[in-house]
């Protein structure tokens, strides 16, 4: 996993939390990194979830819960990071039909490292079916991104999450009237 990724969910919890709860989870996580991350290293995935499971401890909020709230906040972070993905798109819809054959293209073209997860797309006017697959099972972060997006546009939609036979979860999002 990129070291974006853990690099944004420190920032976050020293954010939301204090820098003594970063040194906190690293401490308590026992990393194989030490957790020492620049933005371009790779990283296990498995440390992530060390630290959210150390941060949920310490808080007593959920894992699911720290998931989503990270996956919003990282949406933020990464518009800011790279606006070229959210330049001129106006709309939430547009912009996540778009994640899979557009931005995930350009996301590897900087880092060709980069193991993304899988967002096959349907649309249908105001309503948008995604399929996603990832060997991560990081289904929480990709709500959470979901919704930080449908933030960034000031958008409501409704959207239905659910896991679907071949283990790949489905997000049904629909533009409310």
């Amino acid at each position: 996993m990129k070291g974006v990724i853990f690099t944004e969910f420190l920032g976050m919890v020293a954010d939301r939390f204090s820098e003594n709860m970063v040194d906190d989870i690293i401490e308590a996580s026992d990393l194989p990194s030490g957790g020492a991350y620049t933005s371009v290293g790779v990283y296990d995935h498995a440390e992530i979830v060390l630290l959210v499971d150390a941060l949920s401890t310490r808080t007593g909020a959920p894992v699911p819960d720290l998931v989503k709230a990270f996956g919003h906040h990282l949406f933020g972070r990464l518009s800011v990071l790279h606006p070229e993905f959210v330049c001129g798109i106006d709309d939430a819809l547009d912009f996540l039909e778009r994640v899979d054959k557009v931005i995930h293209v350009e996301v590897l073209k900087l880092y060709p490292d980069a193991m993304l997860p899988r967002f096959d797309t349907t649309r249908d006017g105001d309503r948008l079916q995604m399929i996603y697959r990832s060997p991560r099972g990081m289904e929480d972060l990709a709500e959470g991104l979901i919704k930080g997006c449908l933030g960034h546009f000031a958008q409501e939609l409704r959207m239905e999450r659910h896991k679907r036979p071949d283990g790949s979860t489905e997000f049904n999002l629909e533009r409310l009237a």
